[in-house]
């Protein structure tokens, strides 16, 4: 059975394996804006019969173009407001911007009609009321229409779907929200009353003056009742890339107010190439640090854990890309830091096999075969990578699911490398690991294959021995003062808002000499404005984009762009308002804290209340930490700085299950297998036997990410400097608040919870410290 098991996990890794290097190597990475540019076009409202392009009717225009390049599958593209009436669309990767302004541009305006005739132009006087448009289904004919039955504000969602039952090609499936559910089914019930063959059996679905479908009534559709349900099929004999974008607009939802394009063109990478080629060679000196690291540590394991760390990589690249998910350089260094985390399942089993290793009874220790250690190992750790890996599902998942934006990107980002961090430890590494203890000169050569050694970590904590648990009260006092610091520095300092989240000025230089970017960039960081982005356009004009700016600081802008091209004049100079606008904001909140509640849900399920409870405030503490720590060193918070808090959120609950998953183990264990600590059924003594126990894997885990975060603060340049910075904090935090917060706050609670800590029920025989289900 083992056999075979290792034989169907050998050839999963393999199937892979290939797979992601055929999508690897035949589909093309789609760069961000920052990485290589890509369209730019400028929208302005206009004023229609009933409806006024104010200020309001812009922001509305903005989130219905926002959903609609979300629905286009355009990831992080840049929306932002210029003065009351313009837009400002970049969407990364399109080089067309013909193409993206006829889907982006349209108004979209769908309503469904009753049709009360089918005639020629010429044919009778229009009533007032009637709209009169060609018949798509009778060329030289038109459609007398009524008054709209309903229209896209009574449309829930829209999908485009391959009608395989009758052959009708492709199509656009709508189900409908609140009244519109009722107003369809009395459109087509009244029209299912006419006789068959006459006009007014059909039910006209006109978008922005043009009918895209007219269906008649089918025989078995009753009259009065019509169609139930709440949903109807557009029909119109669509290509696969039509259905999509007529779903796309309808989903986003109508534009309030008519949109007319002022400008479009194309623009260069909002980042230098050496700025580019700066965080690549610190991602590249940061992962080699890892790699070493976790060989000089783990020997031979270690090697094969790099092996399998670079396969996560080649695998998670390679699902980018096939979902066709834009890269920026935040997410490739997310990308790289993900690598960094991938280590920590496989120091989880690897700590797992030299604890059961170090249990072999001394007569069948040295040349003794270690893959008994290794397979147990694996087994014993499978509960603590599933409760980590879950938790951070559920909020990669409704990252996904509820916001938009960069943070829906975000999620998915986060998803592809926690699914393909667990296939690369728990089959590729298992895999080769496996194969590797075959060998009979490795067998008899644990040292070598790193399962015998214990570690510098594990020695110098049996010399020490720590029991935290006893001073509980005074780590929670110590943690309740460095949180009120960090409050108190979001209250007295306040948070400084980048850009994305404030708006600012965007003004456009056209100089007398070509002017490399490269040079441009630098001139305006010397003349006060490091953080500002900086692009070439097509034309070959440089656009600053920067925060709120005096015409002071314009003028010092345009004096430093002097020195390095000529004579510069201002082509244009206007305020913008913020990329991450109040309602993108609002959903990523929502999503957030639905996320939050829905991981206190799963835990308090796996473990208990308390432990949850205990988890997550350690979590939020980690996040006010760094955000105090950003105010008082007066760092901007901006998209880049919002991945790296959702990174420290990932991390710091990884950390904490990983002890509350040994607490539960060490707790159910049968008598015999129960440490003294947990024999004696003090709930602190088992906390603080298995902080102890877990320790090595948290620190040989911490080091592995702090080497790659290390190398982008230093190396990386002022680009990554404050992603890396919020990172790294993060990361320190979230391992001091798993021992210092999170087990002292559960043990607390525990202590307060009605009747005490449970007590300890023994639990014998197979599969026993491998628990699902809460701790009894």
């Amino acid at each position: 059975m083992s056999s075979r098991a290792s034989l169907w996990r050998a050839l999963i890794a393999l199937a892979v394996v290939a797979a992601s290097l055929y999508f690897a190597l035949t589909t093309p990475a789609r760069l961000g804006l920052d990485l290589r540019g890509g369209t730019h076009i400028v929208l302005e409202t206009r004023d229609s019969p009933g409806a006024r392009a104010d200020s309001a009717a812009t922001d509305r225009v903005l989130e219905v173009l926002r959903q609609r390049v979300d629905a286009l599958g355009v990831a992080e593209p840049s929306l932002t407001r210029s003065g009351e009436r313009r837009v400002i669309v970049e969407l990364p990767g399109v080089h067309d911007p013909k193409e993206a302004v006829e889907v982006i541009g349209r108004t979209a305006q769908l309503s469904f009609h009753p049709v009360l005739a089918s005639t020629a132009p010429t044919e009778g006087e229009t009533a007032p009321g009637v709209r009169v448009l060609p018949d798509p289904d009778a060329p030289g004919s038109v459609l007398r229409l009524g008054s709209p039955a309903l229209t896209g504000r009574e449309v829930k969602d829209a999908q485009a779907v391959l009608d395989t039952q009758s052959g009708g090609g492709w199509t656009v499936a709508l189900s409908f929200k609140g009244s519109g559910e009722k107003a369809w089914a009395d459109v087509t019930g009244a029209a299912a009353c006419a006789a068959p063959g006459e006009a007014s059996r059909r039910v006209a679905i006109v978008l922005d003056d043009r009918v895209v479908s007219a269906p008649a009534m089918q025989r078995g559709v009753p009259c009065r009742t019509g169609i139930t349900g709440g949903g109807a099929q557009i029909s119109g004999g669509f290509g696969a890339a039509e259905a999509r974008e007529l779903a796309a607009l309808v989903k986003g939802g109508a534009l309030p107010v008519p949109v007319e394009v002022v400008e479009q063109r194309t623009v260069g990478a909002t980042l230098g190439a050496e700025a580019i080629r700066a965080s690549a060679w610190a991602a590249v000196i940061g992962l080699a640090g890892t790699a070493l690291f976790v060989i000089a540590v783990y020997r031979l394991l270690g090697v094969l854990a790099t092996v399998a760390l670079g396969l996560y990589g080649l695998i998670s690249y390679a699902a980018l890309v096939a979902l066709g998910a834009t890269l920026t350089l935040p997410g490739l260094a997310g990308f790289v830091l993900a690598v960094g985390m991938a280590v920590d399942a496989n120091v989880l089993v690897f700590e797992r096999t030299r604890e059961e290793y170090a249990r072999l009874p001394a007569g069948r220790r040295g040349p003794a075969d270690p893959r008994g250690p290794l397979r147990r190992g694996f087994g014993k750790a499978w509960s603590a990578v599933l409760d980590s890996n879950v938790t951070t599902l559920l909020a990669a998942g409704l990252l996904f699911f509820f916001a938009t934006g960069p943070v829906k990107g975000f999620g998915v980002t986060l998803s592809v490398g926690v699914a393909a961090s667990m296939v690369s430890a728990l089959v590729i590494t298992r895999v080769l690991a496996e194969r590797a203890l075959r060998w009979e000169g490795v067998r008899r050569r644990p040292g070598l294959a790193g399962v015998a050694s214990g570690g510098r970590v594990r020695a110098f904590l049996a010399r020490w021995a720590p029991r935290p648990m006893r001073r509980r009260r005074t780590w929670l006092a110590v943690s309740a003062g460095v949180l009120a610091l960090a409050v108190a520095g979001i209250g007295v300092r306040g948070v400084q808002l980048g850009v994305e989240f404030t708006g600012g000025r965007l003004t456009e230089y056209a100089t007398s000499r070509p002017l490399e970017v490269e040079k441009a960039r630098t001139a305006v960081a010397e003349a006060g404005f490091p953080r500002a982005v900086v692009q070439k356009a097509g034309d070959g004009d440089i656009v600053v984009r920067t925060g709120e700016a005096t015409d002071d600081d314009q003028r010092r802008v345009r004096a430093a762009l002097e020195a390095h091209g000529g004579a510069v004049t201002v082509e244009r100079d206007e305020r913008i308002g913020p990329a991450l606008g109040g309602e993108l904001r609002g959903k990523a909140l929502i999503a957030l804290g639905v996320a939050v509640a829905a991981q206190l849900v799963y835990l308090s399920v796996r473990f208990r209340w308390t432990f949850a409870a205990a988890a997550v405030a350690a979590m939020v503490q980690d996040v006010l930490l760094v955000l105090g720590l950003f105010a008082w060193l007066g760092k901007p918070v901006d998209s880049v700085f919002l991945a790296a808090l959702l990174t420290v959120i990932g991390y710091s609950v990884n950390d904490t299950v990983v002890v509350f998953d040994r607490v539960r183990e060490m707790r159910r264990a049968p008598r015999g297998g129960r440490s003294k600590a947990a024999g004696r059924g003090s709930l602190a003594s088992v906390v603080d036997d298995a902080v102890v126990q877990t320790l090595p894997r948290t620190v040989n885990t911490g080091m592995g990410v702090l080497f790659v975060l290390a190398a982008l603060t230093v190396l990386g340049g002022d680009s990554l400097a404050d992603f890396s910075l919020a990172l790294l904090c993060g990361v320190v935090f979230g391992m001091a608040s798993t021992v210092l917060t999170a087990a002292p706050l559960a043990v607390t609670l525990e202590g307060r919870r009605p009747g005490g800590p449970a007590p300890v029920r023994a639990r014998a025989g197979k599969g026993a410290g491998r628990g699902s289900g809460a701790v009894v």
